[in-house]
């Protein structure tokens, strides 16, 4: 959606531009449908403590995805990040985890280790080919031409 509304709004800041005409901030803001308070607020928005705990989290949390080989999930994560001192709750690592996209690699518990003898029933006769003559060498001796 954002990006929708980036692609038209540069679109005719380029179009004002080549016209010799200059872009206002607030035809724009009016134009994607944006309050001037609104735009204001987020452009003087400063994160808060929670916002840049929660990045720093984050950032933690990939790290350790990373160093472990990308094996690790939330629980293990979790385990990792309280031996550093950090306080949180599996879940929050599992939602941020989530939220950022990753997620442990899953091992099968068992590998399969026997194959089924009876391949008759899988196997086809494609190519039509008769695998049963009826005597050795059948089908050269019938097309040899002696000159």
């Amino acid at each position: 959606m954002t990006d929708a509304i980036y692609l038209e709004v540069s679109e005719k800041t380029e179009a004002a531009e080549k016209a010799g005409r200059r872009v206002s901030v607030s035809g724009m803001l009016k134009f994607s449908g944006v309050s001037r308070s609104g735009y204001l607020a987020w452009l003087h928005h400063v994160p808060s403590d929670t916002e840049k705990r929660r990045e720093a989290v984050k950032t933690k949390i990939q790290d350790i995805h990373d160093d472990f080989k990308q094996n690790y999930g939330a629980p293990k994560i979790t385990v990792e990040l309280r031996k550093n001192g950090e306080v949180i709750s599996e879940r929050t690592v599992g939602t941020y985890m989530r939220q950022m996209g990753i997620r442990a690699q899953w091992s099968k518990p068992w590998t399969i280790t026997t194959k089924d003898s009876d391949f008759s029933t899988e196997l086809q006769n494609i190519l039509d080919e008769q695998f049963n003559p009826d005597c050795p060498n059948a089908v050269w001796c019938s097309d040899i031409t002696y000159i």
